[in-house]
């Protein structure tokens, strides 16, 4: 096979980055498009994985180096795909990479910036339990480790002083002239990996998710189970910074219901849960974990070992019922949930520290237009469709365009990184079949 064809990887998640690196080693140049300032996607913000409870980014972070050592892999942070013309097997893409303010050649990610800047904002990274500054990295091992200036925030920007950032850099990799670009890329194909977004369950008014502050999702608590989360490990309330002993984990928040926008099972839920739960008694043995579940989905290789374990090993209580209300003791900030137990039909109650939401995995807000930019359907919900379910479970609506990982469907890492090999496969099968392999112009 002719080397040199460009293919083009939207989205730099575990499956964009797998697809990435599999498409490199087999001689195409690939063009990687993320549209915030580091590749990793949400992957990076887990501190495990289930069920074998490995370090998250120990995994991911060696394909992340390898993605920005690769000859053959041009990365495109901050960016977006724009437009998309041309014909199948010759798409001709347009990139709109935006600014970051910072030299990407010449910054060092020494922080140096960051320590001296005087604005600090809550740090998306962290679910906005921390704080970052205006000149940021989302986490330590970002890729690039380049520093990025958050406009709307930074104060030379909004008002015309400052610039402290600038001052303070010795690399001299700060540049407040940087503007947009367009970056045009001829493709044999397109692989879309755009992932997913977490359900807002403040729309769900019983949970008081938003109005108590002990009432989490699940994003929320991992990041403060993280090592490197805002609280270093350290299960604290955020009413109080109190240690939380009693924690009660609610599922199908957003999914599963009749009256919501989400009726689909999001897949990963029952194990992410029970992976938490664990977590937290492996912090604290004395802690009490309660898990209230519609049922128990443990479909995956060793997942329902890893439940049994939860149960035995580590006493976690799984309780099939139907939580309808959270209180909060005004007091103590603690918490009351009123549920029915499916089993019996009776109704009780539950005194908890903290309360924890499994919430629905949702398509992204930007898929739709991305879909109309490629010329792709997606579903009722927002995520991409394929051609057949069967025949082409990787194939979306157009061809020479690639679906995987959770773009398509909510599902879990593993079932992502085989799915981004597939799709590499098929877009280098198709790129051979259309007859694609001069160099692109």
């Amino acid at each position: 096979m002719e080397k040199d064809v460009n293919v083009i990887v939207v989205g730099g998640g575990i499956a964009g980055i797998q697809a990435s690196l599999d498409l490199a080693d087999r001689g195409f140049k690939v063009y990687l498009v993320e549209k915030t300032p580091s590749i990793g996607g949400r992957m990076a913000q887990l501190d495990k994985t289930f069920p074998t409870m490995d370090c998250s980014i120990c995994i991911l972070a060696p394909k992340m180096v390898d993605v920005a050592r690769h000859s053959r892999i041009t990365l495109l942070t901050n960016s977006e795909v724009q437009d998309v013309s041309g014909t199948v097997g010759s798409f001709h893409v347009k990139v709109l990479k935006k600014p970051r303010f910072v030299d990407e050649k010449k910054c060092i990610g020494c922080g140096v910036c960051a320590t001296k800047c005087p604005i600090k904002r809550p740090n998306t990274f962290d679910m906005g339990l921390g704080t970052r500054k205006a000149i940021y990295v989302p986490f330590p091992q970002s890729v690039p480790l380049v520093y990025t200036i958050e406009k709307e925030h930074c104060l030379y920007f909004t008002k015309g002083i400052c610039r402290v950032c600038e001052k303070f850099c010795e690399a001299e990799a700060v540049n407040f002239d940087q503007k947009e670009e367009i970056i045009e890329v001829d493709a044999g194909a397109i692989i879309v990996a755009t992932g997913y977004d977490t359900y807002d369950p403040s729309t769900l008014k019983e949970y008081g998710y938003g109005k108590y502050k002990n009432v989490l999702n699940s994003m929320e608590l991992e990041r403060l189970l993280s090592a490197s989360g805002p609280t270093g490990g350290k299960l604290a309330r955020p009413s109080d910074n109190k240690v939380a002993h009693k924690i009660a984990f609610i599922q199908c928040v957003g999914s599963r219901s009749l009256k919501g926008d989400y009726p689909y099972c999001s897949s990963v839920c029952c194990m992410y849960a029970t992976k938490e739960a664990t977590l937290i008694k492996e912090h604290e043995r004395e802690s009490k974990v309660y898990i209230f579940y519609t049922d128990i989905r443990a479909f995956g290789k060793g997942f329902r070992e890893f439940v049994n374990r939860a149960k035995k090993e580590w006493g976690i209580e799984y309780f099939r019922a139907k939580p309808s209300e959270i209180r909060e003791d005004p007091k103590t900030r603690d918490l009351l949930i009123k549920y029915e137990d499916t089993l019996t039909g009776e109704m009780n109650n539950l005194q908890v520290d903290l309360v924890v939401l499994c919430t629905a995995l949702v398509p992204p807000q930007d898929n739709r237009r991305l879909a109309e930019t490629l010329g792709v359907k997606v579903d009722e919900y927002g995520f991409f469709e394929v051609q057949h379910q069967l025949q082409t479970p990787l194939d979306a609506t157009a061809p020479g365009i690639f679906l995987c990982g959770c773009c398509q469907g909510p599902k879990d890492i593993p079932d992502s990184i085989a799915q981004a090999k597939g799709a590499a496969a098929r877009a280098a099968e198709f790129i051979a079949q259309a007859g694609s392999m001069e160099a692109p112009r």
